[in-house]
């Protein structure tokens, strides 16, 4: 049984790395300032970052040991968030690709309710 939970586990790990690639690519070619890099060619590791304008930045990282959500501003923390959290608010990027917003024109959830 913890063998086969084992390998599920790693295959999600896949999955999300092969995921954060993709969204990636899809919001720099929407204007973003986005990367997403591996190590080595396993794809059990990735570190996702973009860039939401006025210093206001996101990292995402995911491995075998663990899957943190990171919101940035002007250098400081503002949200850290970790396992299902932190995937469930990769939504909100994936709007972005969805709903065609542009980078000049992204509120954050955190200025559209002042």
């Amino acid at each position: 049984m913890f063998l086969r939970l084992a390998e599920q586990h790693k295959q999600f790990v896949r999955d999300l790395v092969m995921n954060l690639q993709a969204l990636a690519i899809v919001l720099e070619r929407g204007g973003y300032l986005a990367s997403c890099y591996t190590c080595g060619g396993q794809m059990n590791s990735a570190s996702f970052m973009v860039s939401l304008g006025d210093n206001h930045l996101i990292r995402f990282l995911v491995s075998d040991y663990g899957i943190t959500w990171t919101e940035m501003r002007d250098d400081r923390e503002l949200m850290k968030l970790e396992g299902a959290e932190a995937i469930n608010q990769l939504q909100e990027l994936a709007n972005l690709v969805k709903y065609q917003i542009k980078p000049a024109d992204y509120i954050p959830v955190a200025i559209k309710g002042v």
